[in-house]
């Protein structure tokens, strides 16, 4: 299960990021940090998704 939640986790954390990210921008905030917050938050945020994907799928 360990192996399908890091495929899933590179599919999801990409995903999640982009929508972060793009968020961000339609929000007004157009400077580096901002973008980099909400890129790591998205990363970090895929973690327990794809973990409760792979569950799911799993069983």
């Amino acid at each position: 299960m360990l192996r399908l939640a890091g495929i899933l986790y590179t599919l999801i954390s990409t995903s999640l990021a982009g929508t972060a990210v793009i968020a961000v921008l339609v929000a007004g905030y157009d400077t580096l940090l901002p973008i980099l917050i909400a890129a790591a938050l998205g990363f970090v945020a895929a973690l327990p998704v794809a973990w409760l994907v792979a569950r799911r799928l799993y069983s």
